[in-house]
């Protein structure tokens, strides 16, 4: 090779307390991570907060990595989205729990009476455009907004080709947004 290392090289290195193999593989992957958890949280601090425990799991863990399994990069972009789909769930659940002891508070305040019938007529809009789509691109918007997946992953699941996906959801997200702006104009 030319001596540079892959980044399973470096994570077995890593796994063995190498720390500056650790450092080079932090810098192949921690873009990627980024990216990733980017995309499911679509907030960039949140999205930094899972990169950072993503890492931090990587040099607590790396032990567990099995290169017979998948490449390195694969495993711990499995641990990042993981990670972030958790994130989401966690938040969506707080979310709820919030909605809850709102509805079980004595005297709920007017706005926040206001703001769930808003959210409801607003979720109420956005099903009747979700059923406006055809099947294949409600699959696609449905498995990326909705369950947390990449395109490559919506692709996989729904055994067609990336470009596919990328299509179906463009069309999509165009006709939902078209819809929507009629409904909530």
């Amino acid at each position: 090779m030319d001596g540079v290392d892959t980044a399973d090289e470096l994570l077995v290195r890593a796994a063995r307390g190498d720390h500056r193999a650790f450092e080079e593989l932090y810098g192949k992957v921690s873009g990627p991570v980024y990216g990733l958890a980017r995309r499911v949280l679509r907030d960039p601090a949140q999205a930094e907060e899972v990169t950072q425990e993503v890492l931090l799991e990587l040099w607590r863990t790396a032990a567990r990595y099995d290169p017979a399994r998948g490449s390195a990069l694969s495993w711990v972009l499995t641990l990042a989205h993981r990670r972030a789909v958790d994130r989401v769930r966690s938040a969506r659940a707080a979310g709820e729990r919030e909605q809850r002891a709102a509805r079980h508070a004595d005297t709920p305040a007017f706005d926040q009476v206001a703001e769930e019938v808003e959210r409801g007529l607003e979720r109420e809009w956005v099903r009747r455009c979700l059923g406006r789509l055809t099947d294949l691109q409600r699959q696609a918007v449905t498995l990326a907004y909705y369950d947390g997946y990449t395109y490559r992953e919506v692709a996989r699941r729904l055994s067609v080709p990336l470009g596919t996906v990328k299509t179906r959801m463009r069309d999509g997200l165009l006709r939902l947004r078209a819809c929507l702006d009629g409904a909530l104009a």
